[in-house]
């Protein structure tokens, strides 16, 4: 069966360029394009022997590193490679700490994004040339929150994005086509797993996933 790579990222020039990276670095690759968390996730169940994903932080229903710390809580064996427009040390350092098998900036040259992938393929973690010993002098993040994330399942993330986005009861039961009481429940079982009481409290701990460039970056020490 040929190696199945799924490309998640919402800018289609991007989804060519990492497109003809893989095709390049897996003979007879299926590379599978995704523009958004939901249509990752969908993707992800029709295609249950994916090898790798390619994942881009800022897409529709993620908000920063919730659809990473997600996926790799419901995947845990599916390798999920960072594909971002941050070269943040402390952004690297994040997705990592995340669950990231790799970390790709998209100013990347083709032949380094063609390395990246067949590394990961083999079971190695890729980082940017030089980064990786900058890395280990940065104080890395463990989450109790990322682990609450990986419990929710693919409905209730779902609607707690819905929640950060702002949306009513009603816009939610419209947009995921349920009744208000369906969704109500969803709510109920999202906060019992996060640990939170309401809506605010859900909203501010989704924020902590979101990215926020620290002031190192790959030219700091």
């Amino acid at each position: 069966m040929p190696q199945q790579i799924i490309i998640a990222d919402d800018h289609p020039l991007f989804r060519a360029a990492l497109k003809q990276a893989v095709t390049q670095a897996v003979k007879g690759v299926v590379a599978v394009e995704v523009d958004t968390i939901a249509g990752l996730q969908q993707a992800v169940d029709d295609h249950p022997d994916a090898d790798l994903i390619l994942l881009d932080l800022n897409m529709p229903g993620a908000h920063g590193f919730s659809g990473l710390a997600f996926m790799r809580g419901q995947y845990p064996g599916l390798p999920v490679v960072v594909v971002s427009g941050s070269e943040d040390l402390q952004v690297m350092r994040r997705a990592i700490d995340y669950g990231a098998s790799g970390f790709i900036p998209k100013s990347a040259p083709l032949p380094e994004i063609i390395n990246a992938v067949r590394a990961v393929l083999d079971g190695d973690v890729w980082l940017p040339p030089g980064v990786g010993e900058k890395l280990e002098r940065l104080q890395g993040e463990s989450s109790d929150f990322s682990e609450r994330l990986a419990a929710l399942t693919p409905q209730q993330f779902r609607v707690l994005g819905m929640l950060a986005e702002g949306l009513l009861n009603k816009q939610i039961a419209y947009e995921l086509d349920v009744s208000e009481a369906t969704v109500k429940a969803h709510i109920t079982a999202v906060f019992r797993k996060l640990g939170v009481r309401n809506r605010t409290q859900a909203v501010i701990a989704i924020q902590q996933m979101e990215i926020d460039p620290a002031e190192t970056s790959l030219s700091g020490a």
